[in-house]
């Protein structure tokens, strides 16, 4: 999990510095792209099967469009705001799927954990503020990020026991590139800013495909990380992937957070951690409770 707060940062620079010249669309297609292309071998080494059980392929199809529409949102957005300020808006993401899995799906959540959920959007509206009056509706990409990247938690909640980790990165890649591809040969010649293509010249090269090798890589240290313990005992580390987008966006583009940013980023991660000490509690008084002898 670590690992994986060190690369993926690393993708949201590349994407930066490649969107100086490339449009959105494009970048997006390429991270997509080179995912398939790097996790194909993997199949073969592994010698798994790319058959999935038929009632799946909604939710397959459903886990590649949410995260194509967070990542075209996200690199939009870090294509002018500093990357950290992105990235904290991103953040209420786990919040958005706490309050559906409580009101949409019924579970059972508890008013603290909402309490911090809402205290987290106030965080969230910290960081916008700023970012709204300096980059005006840009600043709105990171909440369809953080929409769509939730319901992407949800639906691979729901996939995570049923397909390989590996097979559902190669699928997300393979349907993903289905959905650009086309979007990218229609928009070809059209003048859009975010979506007609140029051919990359120079290390604008390296930039892509840094950002498909540190999409790959990172995401697959998660779905390990995720594979070996559980989500409750490494959510609380990727918070330090904040810090460390702070760093590099500071590094590379002389980026840093003012100081209604910094409160914000201070209560989501606040707030964020409260959330995930609640849950852990909650997990504990249910394991007791079960374990208890019957009266």
């Amino acid at each position: 999990m670590l690992g994986f707060c060190l690369t993926a940062p690393l993708l949201d620079v590349a994407a930066k510095l490649a969107s100086a010249s490339i449009p959105v669309g494009q970048i997006t297609t390429v991270r997509f792209v080179v995912q398939c292309i790097l996790m194909a071998p993997f199949i073969w080494m592994l010698n798994l099967s790319l058959r999935l059980p038929r009632g799946l392929w909604l939710a397959v199809f459903s886990r590649a469009a949410f995260l194509l529409v967070a990542t075209f949102c996200f690199i939009a957005a870090i294509r002018i705001m500093p990357l950290a300020d992105a990235l904290a808006i991103v953040f209420v993401a786990p919040f958005i799927v706490l309050l559906a899995g409580k009101f949409y799906l019924g579970e059972d959540v508890g008013p603290r954990r909402v309490a911090a959920a809402l205290v987290g959007f106030v965080g969230v509206l910290f960081v916008i503020q700023p970012s709204f009056a300096a980059f005006g509706a840009v600043a709105l990409f990171p909440v369809g990020t953080a929409v769509a990247f939730a319901f992407y938690i949800l639906v691979t909640r729901g996939l995570s026991r049923k397909a390989h980790p590996v097979t559902l990165q190669f699928y997300t890649g393979l349907i993903a590139s289905l959905f650009c591809l086309p979007v990218m040969v229609l928009a070809q010649g059209g003048g859009s800013p975010l979506l007609d293509p140029v051919w990359p010249s120079g290390i604008v090269w390296l930039w892509l495909l840094g950002v498909g090798f540190f999409a790959t890589l990172s995401h697959m240290m998660m779905t390990y990380a995720l594979s070996l313990a559980p989500s409750a005992t490494l959510a609380p580390l990727q918070y330090f992937e904040l810090p460390v987008a702070t760093f590099f966006g500071y590094l590379v583009f002389g980026d840093f957070p003012n100081v209604l940013s910094l409160i914000g980023i201070v209560i989501i991660i606040g707030a964020g951690l409260y959330m995930i000490h609640r849950e852990r509690v909650t997990a504990k008084a249910l394991i007791t409770e079960r374990a208890a002898p019957p009266i």
